[in-house]
C-alpha cells in the first residue's frame, strides 16, 4: 500500500491537489502496479515561516 505525504510551503486549493493526487495515484499504478484504492496521499502545507532554505526563512525578505 503505498502512502504518500506532500509537504509544501504556502497552501494550494483543492482542485490542485485533486489533481496532484490522481496524477500520483496514477503514475503509482502504471509504474508500480499499485491499485489505486490502495494509495494513500496526504497533503501538508506549512506557512512560510516554516520552512528555510539556505538559513533564511522563506517569509524573509532577501
Amino acid at each position: 500500500m503505498p502512502v504518500v505525504s506532500i509537504k509544501l510551503a504556502g497552501k494550494l486549493s483543492r482542485d490542485q491537489k485533486k489533481k496532484i493526487a490522481e496524477e500520483i495515484t496514477a503514475t503509482l499504478e502504471k509504474h508500480a502496479d499499485k491499485p489505486a484504492r490502495y494509495t494513500y496521499i496526504s497533503f501538508e502545507e506549512l506557512p512560510d515561516e516554516n520552512w528555510a532554505i539556505a538559513g533564511v526563512l522563506l517569509d524573509e525578505d532577501e
